[in-house]
């Protein structure tokens, strides 16, 4: 029996010694209130496992790269591209030299002065592209599945029809009947890349729409668009910020197929895709030059992004945390 007057007897006198109820459990924090703190936090959690992932860490370092390459390195290796007139015979197809590391185009422009400037414009055209289609798609996808009914059906059925008409295919002839511009190819790569978000977030969203918080709402008189904006779309932030770095990589593929078919952005501008596409002509003289640099960053950044991804969809999927 305890005692009911006198000293509290210690906890060991209360509690038997059993073998780990006294031993904390690892990882995890008591205060003083005997409340478990954690273990440190959403964003150290999600940060612990993305850098278990090797290859994104990697991939990281690699978009960092091209990054300060294609904008920060026409500061350093400055080389004429913009209105550039050929003056000497010498400067076409010219090998990699000390002049000119990676050689020159048909044109006389330098090689790597022209992968800074396609991997700038690339670069660009994709996350403006990726940028856009995911924030449409988002508020399309969940307008589409807070709604239901016939406003649910009609919209997904605009979906399916964009879906169901070959992608390239459409982008080739909307640049054909249009004139080409920077802006009118970040708006069809965009037009192409907002379908996946808003079939994903409106998945999301018929069944976030049933739990209790959004239902709380609503029975406090919380309008439809304050519930999606202030509580679907934020709860839902995990899957945008994955599939944002896959709408990137794919942005820059679709990109890279447009300008190997000749509808990229017009001269004296370049992208990786043109690069290429000049370059397969003059494979048969050997000039690999023109070729392999562009094909490698294109290959280099798409794998990238597409690890980064793979490592953020494991970060903030909570099924896969190891706790």
């Amino acid at each position: 029996m305890i005692p009911l007057t006198g000293d509290l007897p210690d906890k060991e006198a209360i509690l038997p010694d059993v073998p780990g109820m006294g031993a904390e459990l690892p990882g995890v924090e008591v205060t003083e209130a005997g409340e478990a703190g954690g273990i440190g936090g959403l964003g150290r959690v999600i940060w612990r496992v993305f850098s278990e992932n090797k290859l994104a860490l990697v991939s990281i370092g690699v978009i960092v790269f091209m990054l300060l390459f294609c904008f920060v390195g026409p500061h350093f290796y400055v080389t004429p591209q913009a209105n550039f007139v050929v003056t000497s015979v010498g400067q076409v197809l010219a090998p990699p030299s000390s002049q000119h590391l990676l050689g020159t185009d048909p044109n006389g422009y330098d090689t790597v002065g022209r992968l800074m400037v396609g991997g700038a414009t690339a670069l660009e055209i994709a996350l403006l592209a990726a940028g856009i289609a995911t924030i449409f798609g988002v508020f399309f996808g969940a307008i589409s599945g807070y709604a239901g009914g016939a406003v649910d059906a009609v919209m997904m059925r605009i979906v399916d029809t964009v879906l169901s008409v070959p992608t390239l295919f459409l982008l080739i002839v909307i640049a054909a009947i249009l004139h080409t511009s920077f802006w009118l190819i970040v708006f069809i790569v965009a037009l192409a890349a907002w379908l996946v978000p808003a079939r994903l977030i409106r998945g999301e969203t018929l069944t976030l729409r049933t739990r209790e918080y959004v239902q709380a709402v609503r029975a406090m008189g919380g309008g439809g668009s304050r519930i999606v904006a202030r509580h679907i779309i934020p709860n839902a932030v995990g899957t945008i910020i994955v599939n944002a770095t896959f709408q990137i990589a794919d942005a820059i593929g679709l990109l890279a197929a447009l300008g190997f078919l000749g509808f990229g952005v017009p001269a004296p501008g370049t992208s990786w895709g043109q690069m290429l596409s000049d370059g397969i002509s003059y494979a048969q003289e050997g000039a690999w030059w023109l070729i392999y640099p562009a094909g490698i960053c294109i290959i280099l950044v798409t794998v990238s992004f597409n690890y980064i991804g793979d490592a953020l969809r494991d970060a903030f999927e909570v099924r896969l945390q190891r706790r």
